[in-house]
């Protein structure tokens, strides 16, 4: 089960990650030939417009999900995904292929929510963070690989290779959920499906005050991670003259962000998940002042940039899961709805900010570090609120 929720959970990774080494290839060879920065930071949109789709569609697949259970949807959207990569091989126009994509991030949306439902399902408070520490440690082997296996595809094969691949990973998924995923929304559990009762399940989500704060703090600190998974590629090849090794630099920060999800899937049950995370947003803003300081006095050079951006990275692993559930615990029955208003703030909220955050990129990595303190401070003061000023409580 830990690996086939990482699987479908890796379905969102590896349709960013898998083509980042691509992008400006891609960017080319649909008429993206501008040099300016304005130019150049356009294809950002093409990781952009795939995260936009990705999100606001929870929330309508969150009450078909509680209202049908998790297997149907969960099929809807591998099939999905399949055909949008397909047509995806076959477009050559701009704003056609951000369509297609955009389309794409809705299918998999499907598949990710099912996914964390299935998991509140059978899990809840620590367990559950344990659980998802567990997936996230499996999952984190695709952002580690997936560029160097664009990487590698580009060495013999064109771009449009790239969606072939991730085709194929979402038949082999459909495949094996249909044989194997049972049902985990039992019959008498279901609700009905109509606006009101979806109105109600979410006013729901947003009058708990845990799972209100810990959802907004999550849309707000994943916005640095979007925005570094966007600009990417431009960081390596532009600031620090790695463009053939970016595959390496890439995995080396996923790698950072693995250990430490494997560390919180050892510790969370042990220690808690407000510790943990709390520890790890303040560490977090802490560095990302630390390394913009550093830039600002010393320059680029990766020398610095790469074991600071790594330990800031990092915890991302320790607040990730723990913030999921806690947002989730206090709804288990609810659990596809939560999921949705979860997975809207740390999908299209997230990735707006980091949109934004993208868009100061100058050949500079000080816009990108930052974005990553200001977001890390505004999401220290949500959970302040949330916690009435107390932080690393033992609950």
């Amino acid at each position: 089960m830990v690996i086939m929720v990482a699987g479908l959970m890796a379905l969102n990774a590896l349709a960013i990650d898998i083509m980042l080494p691509a992008l400006s290839q891609i960017a080319e060879s649909i008429g993206l030939t501008g040099t300016s920065p304005e130019d150049a930071n356009r294809q950002q949109l093409i990781v952009f417009s795939y995260v936009l789709g990705f999100g606001a569609p929870q929330l309508v697949w969150g009450p078909i999900s509680d209202r049908f259970g998790r297997r149907g949807p969960l099929f809807v959207g591998l099939i999905g995904y399949v055909l949008m990569a397909l047509l995806c091989i076959t477009i050559r126009e701009f704003h056609a292929l951000l369509a297609v994509r955009f389309m794409q991030g809705v299918f998999a949306s499907g598949a990710r929510l099912v996914a964390v439902s299935v998991v509140r399902d059978l899990y809840a408070g620590r367990r559950m963070a344990g659980f998802m520490s567990l997936v996230m440690t499996i999952f984190m082997v695709v952002p580690m690989i997936a560029p160097a296996m664009g990487q590698l595809i580009l060495f013999v094969a064109p771009w449009e290779w790239i969606f072939a691949v991730l085709a194929v990973f979402g038949s082999a998924l459909l495949v094996w959920t249909w044989l194997r995923l049972p049902e985990t929304l039992a019959p008498e559990n279901r609700n009905p499906l109509n606006l009101g009762g979806a109105a109600r399940s979410y006013m729901a989500v947003i009058r708990n005050r845990t799972t209100f704060g810990y959802m907004c703090a999550s849309g707000v600190i994943f916005g640095a991670l979007f925005s570094f998974i966007g600009s990417s590629e431009q960081v390596f090849r532009d600031v620090f003259k790695q463009e053939e090794t970016f595959a390496f630099w890439f995995a080396g920060v996923a790698s950072a962000l693995a250990c430490a999800n494997f560390f919180n899937s050892r510790m969370v049950e042990k220690i808690g998940m407000r510790r943990i995370s709390h520890v790890a947003m303040i560490f977090f803003t802490l560095m990302s002042v630390s390394l913009a300081l550093v830039t600002y006095l010393f320059g680029e050079s990766l020398l610095w940039f790469f074991p600071m951006f790594a330990m800031t990275f990092a915890c991302f692993g320790l607040m990730g899961a723990n913030f999921s559930a806690l947002a989730m615990e206090p709804l288990g029955k609810i659990a596809g709805t939560a999921s949705a208003a979860y997975g809207f703030a740390t999908t299209t909220v997230s990735s707006l900010i980091g949109i934004t955050i993208g868009r100061f990129y100058n050949g500079s990595t000080l816009p990108l570090i930052i974005g990553f303190a200001c977001l890390g401070i505004v999401s220290l003061i949500i959970v302040l609120v949330t916690e009435k000023g107390k932080l690393f409580s033992s609950r």
